[in-house]
């Protein structure tokens, strides 16, 4: 079908009566982030899990094993498969039902909505494209409305977007002028009208459409749309008709679906698992050929106790050879240890927990915990590399606090809030204090909140009683701080009026705003005072007010401007000037005559405000500080002691962001910081680059990783315009110069250069682990790029927190989550990856030299025997305290290269694996041969099955002693499994050889285990070969800790901590 490029949407559904219409089929208002339904799940998941190649090779052997030569039964398999499969479907199955869970709380939320010429309460799900829906203040929108009509008088209402965008600030909205007083329900009920308007798309700042009323059509736009997720402010009701819903609303198709993210170590994982199988395919090829060189001679071939049959002599060699080799392939698949999926999976599962339980990640002020959205990058937190982080609401409060100003050249502080001049204690406002005062108060675009029913009424009504449930919300915080701290200095902006405490209250009227925008930098308010007089105040950026001031205190105005911004203090320029009659005559008709244009509108507005915003008189400027939160400095100091490079990506302007940067002790006094701004041209740009790059190669000492106290660090400052111009030409360049800077600031950045910065990071050839934090929607970006993304809950919404991996409430937190959880992870699940590998290696190595074996055995080996000693160790072992490795970061680099999975991994599983195996096979073989009929006490020698079990035994008890050496945090749940998984498995082994069971086919194992245990030889063997094993180990430890011991080991001796309980 054709798809139709615009929607018609017939407010409350008043279709026509006339015709053959056929109406429009719509989305309906239902939002679904959930991956399965109950219909779905078990087919779908199923397709999802065997996708993995180590699921589909498990199922893969489970079939051949189905087939009636199979040397084991199919439960040796099926059974950890099963388990597997169950286990992860649970998993995923309780992770889908809690997105289905906070599905049906937006689905189920109640709304009000015109039904019949009366207002009707349903739930979101249930709105239809056209409806009239009535929202109360502080609500959000169900779905994206055209505003009808608002109980305010001009037909205006205030949201605020910070869910959708990350913005704080209010913003205004337009109903359509045929409905704006439309504020009874018959009113709407009775429209006819319909709105035509373009088909859903992601953009949140575009939107066309037109409304056909009775009256001649109406453009509608942006202004008018109020989009699903935003929060009415300021206004008591609104109705609006529905012309998007569910799936189909801004908001919906700009939810990303996060890709799914891999740690480095599951990736070697697989990587592994192909190796490992290359040497099952290897060792089953190699026994199948042996098979046949053996049964050369014909007394090997066909014994007297093993005849053939008739129809066995004449099969064909082909499909015998075939038939021998998937028997081997069988018997030998418990090489790849499917139980290691599941161990890992529960230990991500169950260690994910210890992070919303560390009370040291608890923020009692905001009651809010760490939190965790996905479990599976544990691990990613030990090998961090690069944290890139925002800056306002991450590395800041994002709470403005008006600081100083400068008023006609003087500077001035705020004390006990009056505006004292800098270096006296007491000051009474002057003219020029009381107007620089009066153009903060009115140029602005405020909106007032009152905490009453009725509105706020006459601004006068609160003019010598001010209202204490009065609230500002402004377009943006340094407005509000602004505003606020006139409030205390006793010049009140309540409305439409100025209030000053100590003359009288004072009503300005206002004529015209001048928009603030990107490229002017700045925005004006003109205004006519009591006296008729007409006045223009403008605020802005020093570099777009200052060059238009012909008059005021203009150098020494740039010099506190200089001086604040050193204090990282937000900085803003105020100036005014003065009209005559005929002046503003002929400035209100420009005016006029550029908003009324229907060609070229915009830049016949750009050119009015200029010819406006010119010969100004400078007042003076103001400084803003943006509070760093608690611990900043000393949480970025800990990551570069950790090897962690620091990136800040901020929209802040230059000066302003080098200067928190400098307070928060990303860049240092003494640091060498080279500069990437203003660039014009690519060939500009490169060739600052090749300058930068020669800069730090004439250092007197070349940088290194890891750079001492003496060696010259560089800090890089980077613009979002010079920054597009160097990914655009010169990107392995600017990536040159990038890695040999300790710490880099990028100013003036999109949300996507962000992104961009992470990804050119991330794909660089190094490949390292990039850590992305921040707490606004434009910070969405970046945190999904990365291999780990963090959100701060912060004030600008939670969409930072709902896209990212985990969620932290302060900055300060970040130090902890990878210094001491990452490590601990990264350790754990590196030693738990080895440790499986090596236990199976020595588990299969028997099979390969002897090839008996029992079923039960093969399956309960990784299920029971040796699953839960490893699974504890991993979700509690601590080779450091956590209170060390905080005040000794360098740890973090530091790893112990036994543990580090991704370069010793398959070294030493295999060549320990190997040995053990070996030791125990040869020393049993010698001792069988050597004691000859001594092993029982009736003379008879050890019989197959035995001997099979002396050697899993030994076997069994070696691998748990293994773990147990290699453990340095013992509680008393790790003693429990320990200990108990050697004595569950003589336990069992007493109970399954003791009964005759009658489902077996055959009885081989019945009395097996207490003829071995009678021994006194059989005892004798499993101690002395359970000591030659692990006997090596113990002497490389011991060696190792006293020759060559690494930074972790030292700081396991240097500190001697008292028996404690579990730390995390």
């Amino acid at each position: 079908l054709e798809r139709v490029d615009t929607r018609t949407v017939y407010i409350a559904n008043k279709f026509p009566q006339h015709g053959h219409y056929i109406p429009q089929r719509f989305a309906d208002n239902r939002i679904i982030s959930s991956k399965y339904t109950i219909w779905n799940f078990i087919p779908k998941n199923l397709f999802e899990q065997f996708r993995r190649i180590a699921n589909f090779y498990f199922l893969i052997i489970f079939l051949v094993q189905v087939s009636p030569d199979t040397p084991t039964s199919p439960i040796t398999s099926g059974l950890p498969l099963f388990f597997v499969i169950t286990v992860t479907a649970i998993k995923q199955g309780y992770e889908d039902w809690l997105r289905h869970k906070a599905d049906n709380e937006v689905n189920g939320a109640p709304v009000f909505v015109v039904r019949s010429g009366s207002l009707v309460q349903t739930r979101s799900k249930n709105i239809r494209v056209g409806d009239i829906v009535r929202v109360a203040k502080d609500e959000t929108f169900p779905a994206d409305l055209v505003l009808l009509s608002s109980d305010r008088a001009e037909g205006t209402c205030h949201i605020t977007t910070t869910s959708l965008d990350g913005e704080t600030n209010l913003k205004t909205h337009y109903s359509v002028p045929e409905t704006a007083v439309s504020q009874s329900v018959s009113r709407l009920e009775s429209l006819q009208a319909v709105v035509e308007c373009q088909q859903p798309e992601a953009d949140l700042y575009r939107y066309h459409s037109q409304s056909d009323h009775p009256n001649p059509p109406h453009t509608l736009g942006p202004e008018n749309l109020l989009l699903r997720g935003a929060r009415l402010k300021n206004t008591k009701e609104i109705f609006g008709v529905a012309v998007y819903t569910g799936m189909e609303s801004k908001m919906a198709l700009n939810y990303k679906c996060k890709s799914q993210k891999r740690s480095a170590v599951e990736k070697s994982m697989n990587t592994f698992l192909i190796i490992y199988l290359g040497i099952l395919l290897f060792e089953a090829i190699l026994s199948t050929i042996l098979k046949y060189a053996w049964q050369a001679e014909n007394k090997w071939d066909e014994p007297f106790y093993n005849q053939k049959t008739d129809q066995e002599r004449n099969s064909s060699q082909i499909l015998k050879f075939i038939s021998d080799f998937l028997a081997f392939l069988v018997l030998y698949n418990f090489i790849i240890p499917i139980s290691l999926y599941v161990t890992v999976e529960m230990q991500k599962f169950l260690g994910s927990f210890f992070i919303g339980w560390d009370l040291d990640l608890y923020h009692e002020e905001s009651d809010q915990k760490a939190q965790v959205n996905t479990s599976d990058l544990n691990e990613e937190l030990g090998q961090v590399e690069y944290v890139f982080t925002d800056k306002t609401g991450t590395l800041t409060e994002n709470e403005m606090q008006f600081r100083e100003c400068s008023i006609n050249g003087i500077k001035y502080q705020e004390i006990n809030g009056k505006l004292i001049p800098e270096g006296m204690t007491e000051d009474s406002p002057d003219g020029e204090e009381e107007l620089f005062l009066k153009a903060v108060s009115l140029c602005h675009t405020v909106q007032i909140s009152y905490d009453q029913t009725d509105g706020p009424g006459d601004p006068f009504s609160h003019a010598n009683g001010f209202s204490p449930q009065m609230e500002y919300y402004a377009s943006s915080p340094d407005e509000k701080a602004l505003v606020e701290a006139t409030k205390r200095m006793g010049v009140t902006f309540i409305g439409s009026c100025l209030f000053n405490s100590c003359v009288s209250a004072r009503r300005y009227k206002l004529l015209h705003v001048l928009e603030f925008d990107a490229d002017r930098r700045r925005m004006s308010v003109i205004l006519q005072k009591p006296s008729g007089e007409k006045v223009l105040f403008t605020k802005g950026a020093e570099s777009a007010v200052l060059p238009y001031s012909t008059s005021g205190e203009i150098d020494k105005t740039r010099v506190h401007v200089d001086e604040f911004a050193l204090k990282g203090l937000r900085t803003l320029v105020v100036a005014c000037r003065h009209f005559s009659a005929d002046e503003y005559q002929e400035v209100d008709r420009r005016l006029h005559e550029a908003r009324t244009a229907l060609q070229q509108r915009e830049e016949r507005l750009v050119e009015v405000f200029n010819f406006i915003e010119k010969d100004l008189e400078l007042l003076g400027a103001t400084g803003v500080e943006d509070k760093l939160q608690d611990k900043v400095q000393e949480t970025i100091e800990s990551l570069r002691l950790a090897g962690i490079k620091v990136w800040v990506l901020t929209g802040d302007k230059h000066e302003t962001a080098v200067s928190v940067s400098l307070s928060c002790g990303h860049f240092h006094r003494t640091m060498n910081i080279l500069e990437l701004v203003k660039q014009k041209s690519d060939s500009e740009c490169a060739e600052q680059l090749r300058r930068l790059a020669r800069r730090y190669n004439t250092s007197a000492h070349p940088f290194c990783e890891t750079p001492k106290d003496h060696v010259i660090q560089h800090g890089l400052v980077v613009d979002g315009a010079s920054l597009s111009l160097a990914l655009r030409e010169h990107e392995k360049l600017f990536m040159e110069v990038c890695k040999n800077c300790s710490a880099v600031l990028c100013c003036r950045m999109a949300p996507l250069q962000k992104a961009k910065v992470v990804r050119l990071l991330k794909t660089s050839p190094e490949k390292p682990i990039t850590l992305a934090i921040g707490d606004g929607a434009n910070d969405v970006s970046m945190i999904q790029e990365a291999h780990v993304g963090i959100g701060i809950m912060g004030k600008e919404g939670r969409q930072a927190v709902r896209n990212s991996d985990y969620a932290i409430a302060r900055f300060k937190f970040l130090a902890k989550l990878l210094l001491v959880h990452g490590h601990f992870y990264y350790i754990r699940i590196a030693t738990l990856v080895q440790y499986f590998f090596y236990k199976n290696v020595c588990f299969i190595t028997p099979q390969f030299l002897y090839q008996f074996f029992c079923f039960v055995y093969l399956t309960l080996y990784n299920i029971c025997f040796t699953s839960l000693p490893i699974l504890v160790y991993s979700l509690f072992e601590q080779l450091v305290h956590p209170h060390v490795l905080q005040s000794k970061p360098a740890l973090y680099r530091y790893r112990d290269p036994s543990a580090d999975v991704l370069q010793m991994l398959f070294a030493n599983s295999d060549s320990e694996g190997e040995y053990l195996p070996f030791g125990n096979d040869d020393r049993s073989s010698d001792s069988r041969a050597s004691l000859g009929t001594s092993l029982q006490r009736n003379g008879a020698m050890f019989g197959n099955w035995t001997f099979g079990t002396l050697v899993f035994t030994v076997m069994v008890i070696t691998v748990t002693l293994k773990l147990a050496l290699e453990t340095h945090f013992w509680t008393w749940m790790n003693h429990f499994v320990t200990w108990g998984s050697i004595a569950f498995y003589f336990i069992f082994s007493l109970f399954y050889g003791g009964i005759i069971w009658p489902f077996l086919h055959t009885q081989d194992m019945y009395f097996v285990f207490v003829q071995l245990l009678s021994s006194g030889s059989a005892w004798f063997a499993i101690f002395i070969i359970v000591i030659t094993c692990l006997f090596p180990d113990v002497i490389k430890k011991v060696f190792y800790r006293h020759l060559q011991p690494t930074s972790t080991q030292k700081s396991q001796v240097s500190v001697r901590l008292p028996p404690q309980t579990l730390q995390l």
